[in-house]
């Protein structure tokens, strides 16, 4: 018989625990990442008690946050997002875990009261057009982050490489998280770990699991 989707959840959760348990951490925040997955999954996954959810892109993300308003839900933006899309994001996202230029920065930024939670998103990988900051300019990044209204930095997220160690590249993370907290003690998240690595990624310290299709299944074609 074919998993559900509270067989998968259950099944991912009880991994997760054994890794904790290996780690001797704190267990993390789960993110079920619902890309090309429909808002009724999505309601399906908030009756099964799952508060955090991720999302790609903002065309789709828009659509199912309205459509589940009412289950409210706390929305992580955690794709490659384009600056002229921005404010319109943190009117539903709580959190957006791809932050890595200055110019997407200023386009976060809205003085309005209410902060939204940021991860500097890191570069792990030598591959051109691979997105992330590079570590060596990180300082500058969250010094913007830190003088603008309306955000709050949260932390480092990063991708392992394609053909890499995940362990290897979740440890270089750490490490650039730890640079990062000399200049802002409070940033102390790591935003790691997706369906096929996020053991390695809780035994290197992450906070924040980015995890989809082992939760979610079969992902439809995009329309």
């Amino acid at each position: 018989m074919e998993p559900t989707l509270a067989d998968r959840l259950a099944a991912v959760d009880s991994a997760i625990a054994d890794a904790v348990r290996e780690a001797g951490g704190a267990p993390p925040t789960r993110i079920v990442v619902t890309k090309f997955q429909p808002a009724s999954l999505v309601r399906e996954l908030a009756d099964l008690g799952v508060r955090d959810i991720g999302e790609n892109r903002h065309q789709e993300a828009v659509v199912k946050a309205a459509e589940v308003d009412d289950a409210r839900l706390a929305w992580h933006f955690v794709g490659q997002l384009q600056s002229n899309k921005a404010k319109a994001v943190r009117r539903y996202a709580s959190t957006v875990h791809s932050v890595d230029r200055a110019s997407l920065v200023d386009a976060l930024t809205v003085d309005d009261g209410t902060d939204v939670g940021v991860f500097l998103e890191i570069g792990l990988s030598d591959e051109p057009g691979r997105a992330g900051v590079a570590p060596d300019d990180i300082d500058r990044l969250a010094e913007r982050v830190l003088a603008a209204p309306g955000l709050r930095l949260l932390g480092v997220m990063g991708v392992a490489p394609l053909g890499a160690e995940p362990r290897q590249a979740f440890a270089r993370l750490r490490e650039v998280g730890a640079q990062l907290r000399r200049l802002e003690p409070a940033a102390t998240a790591i935003s790691a770990g997706m369906s096929g690595d996020f053991r390695e990624a809780i035994l290197e310290g992450a906070t924040h699991l980015r995890i989809g299709t082992a939760i979610t299944g079969f992902r439809p074609f995009p329309g």
